[in-house]
């Protein structure tokens, strides 16, 4: 796993890998920017292109600095320097580059306090005026030239962080953040990257290692944490030659309504998919035959309008319950028997969240080790309203470990919380997968692999990795708009296989 570092922590990354490997800091400053230009010109090969790179005058600029320079030898000839005076302060860094700039056939031009933003006439424009240092709201002529900047139609394209934005923290919707088409940030994705604020902001970004000191990274014990497909690998178990449909588990699924049988199909699919040696679903009478014509697989337990189903829960591995469940008085009956009798982790999605979130006394007969699977509403209706999702992130941490739980709070990173602090940030999934019945696709994962006797833990972020591979090898290639569950579940067999 890749720890994921605040801003601060970055810079004591940085002065480690100078006072150790060692390198100084005009070299490392070097390599990062010869990172930036190695992605740069795969994604800009037309060196016809004309770019101007705005350099603040501290370490960000001076990385401006060194790749306009790297640029222009690697044949990009149109490139404009505008460095952005608004500061007395000058890194020494930033000056050493200057100097090295100078001896290069570029334009270099400055805007000084209090002067209005020179005419622009360039195609791409690399922001490298403010990296990830900043602590306040941009304000005065930072404000006034960024502002400027967004309004024009231009392809942008920072270093390592776009000018305004926070790397981890809260972010304002409404800050001035130079819009990035592309940030290429060094080493690691920023936590903020990652929530939902950035998307005004970031369209999209790319991680380059600089080579900076893994073993000190390691040794900041961050609790953020980046799955990579390596991770995964590591985890996944193949089959052996004499194991048997007992050997993987029994999982019971209760889930579906009359009129939301679909929610209850797409979970127990996607269950038998991902390995479940047998599945279960609890079902509706109502609901039978539609199972049945579904997927064969599948055994049922029915249930009746006002009858508790028989069922005899210490003999199955995992149970999940919620999709399409309803939140009457048998859906809240069905909830409080599963948490009075049985006593190892279930997953808990959908209406059975909303049914917590309504009966806030339950969550205290929450099993050791279940898990929650919210998406950003069910989650704010359990745990309170949450203006921005740096406060969720807090609340996900808090949450795990009071009730000893992992919830998995989904968004475009899902994000894992486990008992001990820490959080997973998932790598995969894309918006193609931006269609409903998707969730119950993902519960019926996690739940198989929690039948598989994985762990809660490892349930959680190897299910959620799984559930967006799937999704990203039907998307991708053919650039698909659109996948549906149901493929994504049936996908999971494959990816697995790969993977393996």
């Amino acid at each position: 796993m890749l720890p994921l570092l605040t801003a601060a922590q970055i810079r004591q990354v940085d002065a480690y890998t100078i006072a150790n490997e060692p390198v100084s800091s005009i070299d490392l400053m070097e390599r990062a920017s010869k990172a930036f230009v190695s992605w740069f010109v795969n994604h800009f090969p037309d060196k016809r292109n004309t770019i101007s790179v705005y350099c603040g005058t501290g370490n960000n600029g001076g990385d401006g600095l060194a790749i306009a320079s790297i640029l222009y030898e690697h044949g990009y000839e149109f490139i404009n320097v505008k460095i952005v005076r608004f500061s007395n302060k000058v890194s020494p860094d930033f000056a050493e580059n200057l100097q090295r700039l100078q001896s290069l056939n570029l334009t270099t031009e400055s805007i000084e306090q209090g002067q209005t933003a020179p005419q622009e006439t360039s195609d791409i424009l690399i922001d490298a005026i403010l990296g990830s240092g900043l602590n306040k709201p941009l304000a005065g002529d930072y404000l006034e030239l960024v502002n400027h900047l967004n309004t024009l139609d231009k392809t942008i394209v920072a270093v390592d962080v776009p000018t305004g934005f926070y790397t981890d923290g809260e972010v304002d919707s409404d800050a001035a953040v130079l819009k990035a088409d592309l940030v290429i940030t060094f080493q690691q994705p920023k936590i903020n990257f990652l929530l939902p604020e950035s998307a005004p902001f970031i369209k999209c970004w790319e991680a380059v290692n600089i080579g900076l000191h893994e073993v000190f990274i390691e040794s900041l014990q961050s609790p953020y944490l980046w799955v990579e497909e390596k991770d995964i690998k590591a985890v996944l178990k193949p089959r052996s030659r004499f194991s048997h449909k007992g050997t993987f588990g029994h999982a019971l699924i209760i889930a579906g309504q009359a009129k939301t049988m679909g929610a209850a199909l797409l979970c127990s699919s996607a269950c038998v998919y991902a390995g479940a040696g047998l599945t279960t679903a609890c079902i509706p009478e109502s609901g039978l035959t539609a199972l049945n014509s579904y997927q064969a697989e599948i055994m049922a337990v029915v249930r009746k309008a006002y009858e508790m189903p028989e069922l005899k829960l210490d003999s199955y591995s995992t149970i999940a319950i919620g999709p399409g469940l309803g939140k009457d008085e048998d859906a809240l009956a069905l909830l409080q028997y599963v948490l009075e009798e049985y006593k190892q982790p279930i997953v808990v999605d959908a209406d059975a969240l909303n049914l917590l979130a309504e009966h806030p006394r339950l969550m205290a007969d929450l099993p050791a080790g279940s898990i929650l699977t919210p998406h950003m509403k069910e989650f704010d209706r359990l745990f309170g309203e949450h203006s921005n999702w740096w406060q969720r992130l807090q609340t996900l941490q808090q949450k795990t470990q009071e009730l000893n739980i992992y919830i998995v709070l989904k968004n475009s990173y899902t994000m894992v919380g486990c008992p001990d602090g820490k959080v997973y940030f998932n790598s995969t999934s894309n918006a193609a997968m931006a269609v409903g019945g998707m969730g119950d696709v993902l519960t019926g994962v996690i739940t198989a692999l929690l039948g598989q006797k994985y762990t809660p833990e490892q349930a959680c972020v190897t299910g959620v990795y799984l559930h967006g591979k799937a999704g990203d090898e039907l998307a991708l290639p053919n650039r698909l708009q659109v996948v549906l569950p149901g493929q994504v579940a049936a996908r999971i067999p494959a990816t697995i296989a790969k993977l393996l």
